[in-house]
């Protein structure tokens, strides 16, 4: 359980990376495609997150059943590689589709992680601790996670920002990197096997 608590901290701050600066890097293509879809109406793109978020949440009991805690968070993890990556290749212009296609990784990304952590903790949890340990995991999440990922997040773009001028791709891979650092970490760290038929989670 601490190290699940651990990896929801870090993965606390990739959500506030997309949080914080999902926006600004729209918004700094106004002055190379002034005219595109994306640029003039980055809410409908928003909206696509959020019309994800809400169809794989259905699939998560699925999800859970058929292959654990451990791989559906393993899930989530490379979705956030895959967000950041898409991110960074992405634009307005002839990458638009990219753009798309994060948006609906979002979904996975998001909900893997925190719709999943939370049924876990839940199953997982003694009831007397139960609900401390749902504000724990709020905690590490919201609260730590998300301080460390707007701390280290603005050095980055600080650190790839010059004259005013972000390179977001360069950004977006740092961010996709840390994500891929992560999913590689998280299934050789935290040790636990899916007993489908019992569904629930026991040590090794």
């Amino acid at each position: 359980m601490l190290t699940f608590f651990i990896f929801a901290m870090l993965l606390g701050a990739a959500l506030q990376i997309t949080n914080t600066f999902g926006l600004p890097f729209l918004d700094d293509f106004k002055a190379i495609y002034p005219n595109s879809f994306a640029v003039k109406h980055p809410n409908v793109l928003s909206s696509i997150a959020q019309i994800s978020e809400t169809l794989f949440i259905l699939t998560i009991p699925f999800f859970l059943q058929r292959f654990g805690i451990k791989r559906v968070m393993i899930m989530s993890i490379f979705a956030w590689v895959f967000r950041f990556g898409l991110f960074g290749l992405g634009n307005p212009g002839g990458g638009f589709i990219l753009l798309i296609l994060s948006m609906i990784v979002y979904g996975m990304a998001f909900d893997f992680f925190n719709i999943s952590g939370s049924l876990f903790i839940e199953k997982e949890a003694d009831l007397k601790i139960r609900a401390s340990a749902q504000g724990l995991f709020m905690l590490m999440t919201n609260g730590l996670g998300a301080y460390l990922g707007g701390f280290f997040s603005g050095r980055v773009v600080d650190h790839f920002t010059a004259n005013g001028i972000r390179d977001w791709q360069s950004i977006w891979f740092v961010f996709a990197g840390y994500a891929l650092l992560l999913g590689i970490a998280f299934p050789l760290i935290f040790r636990y096997k899916h007993d489908r038929a019992g569904l629930k989670i026991v040590p090794h």
